[in-house]
């Protein structure tokens, strides 16, 4: 018996000193990790910004692909909303609304879990353009209960408890928004006619590899000429290919806008007025990167000769970029819409 008491006292003291340890231990936490991501800060924001892209990058959905997810009535922005149950441990049941959002800046959240614990927490992200992408910060902070520390005491804390599903969940995001970039599509739209019009240009001859290079000097000219002499363009911007010389490795082209009228250009501006006449073509549309448009060309032409659509011999092409790159972040949602004359 007397040996009993002791063991019973002792176990009493390590209790007594186990709960003063516990107690003293910091009842605050911020977990966080960092990563930079090759995407526009743009592309990487929007997709973190809406729940409903959350399943394809979340380290703890992807636990659990039979997890019942309810979003609310906006899943974007301040006052976005997602729950989900599950009955994998890992998972549980659970909340997260969003508090305040700043565009390509920084989201605040409140995610409360009911199960197999409750807890409140305050999550954080954070977004900063860098010189090879997007620096992005995801963080949780809150405090922790009493139970919580004891957990914490056994299980090795809440930085090794998190941090790795968030340094898995930051490297799938990455992931998720290099393959949402490189989404591309190609389809002949078919026959069409080309309304033709006035348009503003200038001209130059180069090898193909030197085409993209050429293409980014001349076609800023161009804009900057109408922007300075308060031209209206009157449509998107265009590339006029006269000659395409694959063996020879030889192009000739003009960058070129739409405008309204006849423009009498100033004498040494580099700048010339055009007019396209109506012309019937071959119309084919690619979405996506630029670095697609060889294939876009290559579709095209092969749908000619499969459907014996005669082209047009000396005739030029058209290259139409209906969205500006400067205002569309992804390039996987560009639009170009290529025109090939044929032989009515």
């Amino acid at each position: 018996m007397r040996v009993l008491k002791y063991i019973f006292l002792l176990l009493l003291l390590i209790i007594i000193a186990g709960s003063i340890y516990i107690a003293t231990l910091e009842k605050t936490y911020d977990v966080k990790r960092t990563r930079v991501i090759k995407a526009p800060i743009e592309v990487v924001y929007n997709n973190v910004n809406d729940f409903k892209n959350w399943q394809s990058w979340s380290p703890w959905l992807s636990k659990d692909s039979l997890a019942v997810l309810t979003f609310g009535e906006i899943t974007s922005g301040e006052g976005a909303s997602q729950s989900w149950k599950s009955e994998v441990k890992e998972v549980g049941v659970g909340a997260i609304n969003t508090i305040n959002a700043k565009q390509n800046e920084t989201i605040n959240q409140k995610l409360v879990l009911t199960k197999p614990w409750e807890s409140t927490s305050d999550i954080y992200w954070s977004f900063k353009p860098v010189d090879n992408g997007t620096e992005v910060i995801w963080g949780m902070k809150g405090e922790l209960g009493f139970m919580s520390r004891v957990f914490m005491v056994f299980s090795g804390g809440m930085d090794k408890q998190v941090g790795l599903d968030y340094e898995r969940g930051l490297f799938k995001l990455d992931s998720v928004v290099q393959v949402e970039m490189q989404k591309y599509s190609v389809t002949v739209n078919g026959e069409t006619t080309h309304g033709g019009g006035f348009y503003l240009y200038n001209t130059t001859s180069c090898k193909i590899d030197e085409l993209p290079v050429k293409m980014q000097e001349m076609m800023p000219k161009v804009r900057a000429y109408a922007q300075k002499n308060k031209i209206q363009m009157a449509g998107a911007p265009f590339t006029i290919y006269h000659t395409f010389d694959e063996d020879n490795n030889a192009v000739m082209f003009s960058s070129a806008v739409p405008v309204a009228e006849r423009v009498i250009t100033e004498s040494g501006s580099g700048i010339l007025t055009g007019q396209l006449k109506p012309f019937k073509a071959i119309k084919t549309t690619l979405k996506g990167d630029y670095k697609n448009l060889k294939e876009a060309w290559e579709t095209a032409n092969e749908y000619l000769v499969a459907n014996k659509f005669e082209q047009v011999q000396g005739a030029v092409a058209l290259e139409v970029y209906v969205n500006d790159p400067k205002q569309t972040p992804n390039p996987a949602n560009l639009v170009t819409e290529i025109f090939i004359p044929i032989k009515e």
